[in-house]
């Protein structure tokens, strides 16, 4: 075998390393034709277009969810139950409160995603309200709020008229409250509120407030139930509208009771030949006095049965907490008050004065004028075996201006 040659080197080259080839390298476009490469490239950028296009979206989104809508002026719109998102966003696009329902949609949807709920009821939705402040209003569940004013002195029957009325209430009451059972007031309740709550809510608000002034009444009342307290205060309540006047009024009355004096209040007596149902058309007459009815306190010793009207709280805290005076008498003064007096020769003297001034205001003579006195309520004290002495002709009482009275 042929033994390798060795080529002479010189000393220098023979101190140079040998020289190794260069290894063969793979190409770029080689390595990204993997098929996971491919992939994942793809997903990639992908995902970035994507990106790019929800954020554009989300933005344009934003800026429209923001923007003033076209509502011109406040508006109220009522939401019934049942409404899907989509139902609500036509609902409002109707009504003009809105003008792009699929922002709104989305919007709400993402509102639902956040744990919001979204109420039926009657919203108030403001000017220009954006979409963003009407799906606000609606999650809010801030109902608008209906007053329904109920006046002193109205019967039960009255009251329940006046509750058919109010449009924004609904259902029927099955029978007309008992009278005096129910507060006058004014509550605030939402729209569809069904009336027969209405009443309930009432008539809690009526004992809560009787038992509260019953328990701070006088300590000397001739009365001895709330039952009692009610039925003084409606008739309280019925002869006057004025607040400087209520405790006056009771302390006659109250008086009155003590001495086991007739009441004689003219209220009773249209009631009795109405009750709660109308009103007497014509003013009371001497028969009609005399008419004996349960109510009639011409008629009948104390208190009447029940209460002729439903009294405000006003006149309940007078009929439980009345002036201290010795007045029995009272009399109209001709300008929408009365006159008080102790005896019933002083109550004379002020009837007359208010027959001078109807004679004026009817620019009639004085001479011509008939000298009839009237008294609010029978003569003298009683003597010790009670009885009552014949009462004068009537006289014109005054008017309370929420609800008619016949003239005595």
């Amino acid at each position: 075998m042929e033994q390798n040659r060795i080529s002479p080197r010189s000393p220098r080259a023979a101190l140079e390393p040998e020289r190794v080839p260069t290894p063969t390298r793979r190409s770029s476009s080689a390595r990204a034709r993997h098929p996971l490469v491919v992939a994942g490239n793809a997903v990639f950028t992908i995902l970035i277009l994507i990106a790019i296009v929800g954020g554009g979206i989300l933005l344009v989104g934003k800026q429209r969810f923001d923007a003033r809508g076209p509502l011109a002026e406040d508006k109220l719109v009522n939401i019934p139950k049942g409404l899907g998102m989509r139902d609500i966003a036509d609902l409002l696009a109707r009504e003009g409160v809105i003008d792009q329902p699929w922002v709104f949609v989305g919007g709400a949807i993402a509102a639902k995603m956040r744990g919001y709920e979204f109420k039926a009821g009657e919203y108030q939705f403001p000017r220009q309200a954006s979409l963003e402040e009407a799906i606000s209003t609606i999650v809010s569940g801030k109902v608008v709020q209906h007053q329904i004013s109920i006046p002193e002195g109205l019967t039960s029957d009255q009251i329940l008229q006046k509750l058919l009325e109010a449009e924004a209430l609904a259902g029927n009451v099955r029978e007309v409250p008992r009278e005096g059972s129910l507060l006058p007031d004014t509550y605030k309740e939402a729209r569809g509120t069904a009336r027969e709550e209405v009443v309930k809510r009432m008539q809690a608000a009526q004992r809560e407030a009787v038992q509260k002034i019953w328990d701070h009444r006088a300590p000397d009342l001739p009365i001895k139930s709330p039952e009692q307290l009610v039925i003084l205060a409606s008739i309280i309540e019925k002869e006057t509208g004025r607040s400087d006047e209520r405790t006056r009024v009771a302390a006659v009355f109250v008086n009155r009771l003590k001495l086991k004096m007739k009441l004689q209040s003219d209220p009773t007596i249209i009631y009795g030949l109405v009750g709660g149902r109308g009103k007497l058309d014509h003013a009371i007459t001497e028969s009609e006095k005399r008419q004996p009815t349960p109510y009639n306190t011409y008629v009948i010793d104390g208190l009447p049965p029940g209460p002729i009207c439903n009294p405000g709280r006003a006149s309940l805290e007078a009929a439980a907490n009345p002036a201290r005076t010795k007045e029995l008498y009272f009399v109209a003064d001709g300008t929408g008050g009365h006159i008080f007096a102790e005896s019933y020769d002083a109550h004379q003297k002020n009837v007359e004065r208010l027959r001078v001034i109807e004679r004026q205001q009817r620019g009639e003579s004085t001479a011509t004028s008939a000298t009839a006195a009237a008294a609010v309520a029978p003569a003298a004290t009683p003597d010790p075996a009670g009885a009552q002495p014949l009462r004068p002709a009537s006289v014109k009482r005054s008017v309370k201006p929420r609800t008619p009275q016949a003239a005595r």
